[in-house]
């Protein structure tokens, strides 16, 4: 309850007061402009003129402040006395207009408007809504006083409990490099068995690719050994032009011998020696033989009934016959594309190679042991550092609220990690404080971010009034939604209403008794006295 609601209560409790004489419309406070049988200078100073032109129902100031009590001047003002009630200001222009302004009916006095001076009840009323709100400031400040008094012990509860988690944390860390050197000793012998039983492995599959590799190496022998003679010779290596060396389409005599290591021809023991270099390009002269049925598959495309018989075989329409002799001309092309294509190699793939050579056979009993001890110490050491991993996580929390501005003296603090919400006709307002604003609609859908906190953005006088929350989701073509929310003095803590003031800026009224200010005692008000 601010100041000047309790200096309202006052004026309207009827403290007595002394009339002052002073023209029609003229407020108390320039009373000493307006002094009867002396001239009158204009407000502003631009001229000074007899006493008698004020209010004479003509305009003889530029300011209008010469005519206070009546119409002439545009721009002029009518002081209300409202005696009982709030003093009030009304523009001249609606002086003796027919309608009652002022609830004394002062600004009425020449238009015969029956109006009654309603400013003692309007005061009673007043009087009641101050006393109202008075106790609801009371009753809110006691509750501010509280919620300090439980901020204060939660924030001593806090360090405590982040003096006591620094402690825990050291053990924590002690643990976790415990935990760490058995992990690392155990999983050393681990690597080391493991390399082992690797080794062997890649050493069994070796010799079984070496016989692989002398039987395929004796059965390209004999196909390459078309008489038989025991000798493969340049001849029968010029029967494979795949092993042509520079691949230009003339797998010369010179190219072969080459090949056989400058001689006609090579026996079985000699073959051995060029083996290595022909191996990887030779291709077997075994075909695999392809089913009549699937190549006939492949070949031949269905021809449905309705296309042979639509028309008869003298009443091909004109325009067909050219279609069909431009979709032969396309097929011409296209064969002649796959003439020219030839296959990708087969690449043989990781998981076909794998079968060939089979799966590695299991780890024997003692290298399983070292495997299932060092398990066990990756467990333990990733369970200790989620352990200290926790810890931390609960001390960064509780550092950020011991050292968050909560208010002068913490007493927002208990709006931390708490939510509020407003639901109207279309929409489900949502309050984070310090954490974000929302909307989502009624009825069903998704939610929208309309804003995330950002800082206080009250005036400087009392900057804990108001909360900005900045950088929601951006409107369509427009920019980010925000939200300012304005907190109020009240018993309850409540969001009690929402608007768009401009497009994807919020404004949000929020009442808390964190805001609720100290009553000032009446005592300093009693030098107050009532305007007649």
């Amino acid at each position: 309850m601010s100041c000047h609601c309790f200096l309202l209560l006052l004026l309207s409790a009827g403290v007595f007061g002394v009339e002052v004489q002073r023209p029609r419309g003229v407020p108390l406070s320039k009373r000493q402009f307006y002094e009867e049988g002396k001239p009158f200078t204009c407000l502003d100073g631009s001229r000074t003129i007899p006493f008698d032109r004020v209010n004479d129902d003509y305009c003889d100031c530029a300011d209008g402040s010469d005519e206070p009590g009546t119409a002439a001047c545009p721009n002029g003002s009518f002081h209300c006395t409202n005696a009982g009630f709030r003093p009030l200001f009304i523009p001249s222009s609606r002086i003796n207009d027919g309608i009652c302004d002022c609830c004394d009916t002062t600004d009425e006095y020449n238009s015969g408007a029956a109006c009654q001076n309603t400013c003692k009840e309007l005061g009673r009323e007043e009087k009641a809504k101050l006393h109202h709100l008075a106790e609801i400031a009371k009753e809110g400040f006691l509750l501010k006083q509280q919620l300090i008094r439980e901020a204060k012990r939660g924030l001593e509860d806090k360090k405590a409990k982040i003096a006591e988690l620094q402690v825990g944390k050291k053990d924590l860390e002690e643990k976790l490099e415990a935990k760490r050197t058995v992990r690392e000793t155990a999983e050393q012998p681990e690597k080391e068995a493991k390399e082992r039983h690797l080794k062997a492995w890649e050493d069994q599959k070796e010799v079984v690719r070496k016989e692989k590799d002398k039987v395929r190496m004796a059965e390209v022998f004999l196909e390459l050994d078309d008489d038989a003679d025991g000798f493969v010779t340049v001849a029968d290596l010029q029967s494979h032009l795949e092993l042509d060396p520079d691949s230009d389409g003339s797998f010369t005599k010179l190219e072969a011998q080459a090949i056989l290591g400058g001689v006609d021809r090579v026996d079985p023991v000699a073959f051995e020696t060029i083996w290595s270099s022909i191996k990887d390009k030779y291709v077997s002269e075994t075909k695999e033989v392809v089913p009549e049925e699937v190549a006939r598959e492949d070949t031949i495309e269905p021809v449905s009934d309705s296309d042979s018989e639509q028309y008869p075989e003298d009443d091909i329409p004109e325009d067909e016959d050219e279609e069909e002799e431009e979709e032969e001309e396309d097929e011409e092309d296209d064969d002649g594309d796959m003439a020219d294509y030839k296959p990708p190699p087969a690449v043989q793939t990781q998981e076909k190679k794998d079968d060939e050579e089979g799966t590695m056979p299991p780890y024997d009993e003692d290298t399983q042991l070292l495997i299932d001890t060092a398990q066990k110490a990756r467990s333990e050491f990733d369970e200790a550092e989620r352990a200290l991993r926790e810890v931390d996580d609960q001390i960064n929390n509780l550092e950020k609220e011991v050292t968050f501005d909560f208010g002068p003296e913490a007493e927002f603090g208990y709006l931390y990690s708490q939510c509020y919400e407003l639901t109207t006709s279309e929409y489900i307002y949502r309050l984070c404080p310090f954490d974000r604003v929302s909307q989502k609609p009624k009825y069903g859908g998704s939610e929208t971010n309309l804003g995330s906190w950002g800082k206080w953005a009250g005036p400087e006088s009392d900057v804990h009034s108001v909360m900005k929350y900045e950088h929601g989701t951006g409107c369509w073509q427009g920019p980010n939604r925000s939200t300012t929310v304005k907190l109020t003095c009240g018993k309850e803590t409540v969001v009690t209403s929402t608007s768009e003031p401009s497009r994807c800026e919020y404004l949000m009224e929020f009442t808390t008794p964190a805001v609720c200010q100290e009553p000032p005692s009446p005592d300093s008000l009693s030098d107050v006295h009532e305007e007649l």
